[in-house]
């Protein structure tokens, strides 16, 4: 177990913003095994809860925050704002998509095999947030209704707040072969009906523009999860799969 490498994760920095920290994991390093090898930080895919949790201190200590936050998503609107901290091996504190936090070292977890990562943060650097997208949340709009709801709460405008999506199903990979009823004639432009794809990239970062967020600080990692099986976990390419962690949290 001592040689067993430290799941990787991907490094983000806002540019101007030294004080906010963000990180996109991956599969590769940890301790799992097949078919949640080997990264998986999900304590709700069948995984050996040890293992999961051997992962998750690892990333901690390896990214230096003091607590780890959760929710059990389940692909609606809903956000946790300023929720009391919680330890590696506590799971989900309650449901919802979205958490956001004004606390330092509080670092806000997003899981997923597919779906999109969205980390917000405030130019001060004092205000975080952390939302799950997936298609269901593009429908219902949650890039918008969430990036909004953090700035209310927290009396922030819109044209300081950076966001950035993480690796998640590519333009390419993303077929809906229902999306008439799926999505409907108002997402028409982002999709495409000879190759029965939707740009869910080009989509979200639409939708944080409607929020009010300037084009130039809306930054994404053009990283397909479908597509690179041996560095992300993804749904859509295998149903039995483990989850990679998005996180973004205040340094202490």
């Amino acid at each position: 177990m001592k040689n067993i490498p430290t799941p990787f994760c991907i490094p983000f920095a806002f540019p101007g913003i030294p004080d906010v920290r963000c990180a996109f994991g991956t599969r590769i390093g940890g301790y799992s095994g097949s078919p949640f090898d080997r990264g998986n930080v999900s304590l709700d895919v069948g995984d050996d809860p040890a293992k999961v949790k051997s992962n998750r201190q690892a990333i901690k200590q390896e990214m230096g925050f003091e607590y780890w936050q959760e929710l059990k998503q389940v692909h609606g609107t809903a956000l946790a704002f300023d929720p009391e901290p919680t330890g590696i091996a506590d799971g989900p504190t309650g449901e919802g998509d979205g958490l956001a936090t004004a606390r330092p070292g509080q670092a806000l977890v997003i899981k997923t095999a597919d779906c999109q990562p969205i980390l917000l943060a405030h130019r001060s650097g004092g205000y975080v947030a952390a939302l799950h997208v997936g298609w269901r949340g593009n429908v219902q709009k949650f890039p918008t209704l969430g990036a909004r709801a953090f700035c209310e709460r927290y009396g922030l405008d819109p044209a300081d707040v950076l966001a950035v999506r993480g690796p998640s199903l590519g333009p390419w990979a993303s077929e809906f072969v229902n999306f008439a009823d799926e999505f409907g004639s108002e997402f028409g432009a982002f999709y495409n009906p000879d190759t029965k794809r939707v740009d869910l990239w080009q989509l979200t970062r639409q939708q944080l523009l409607d929020a009010g967020l300037k084009p130039g600080n809306i930054f994404g990692l053009d990283l397909c999860t479908n597509s690179l099986a041996d560095t992300f976990f993804s749904y859509r390419r295998r149903e039995k799969t483990g989850r990679q962690a998005s996180l973004i949290w205040i340094r202490g």
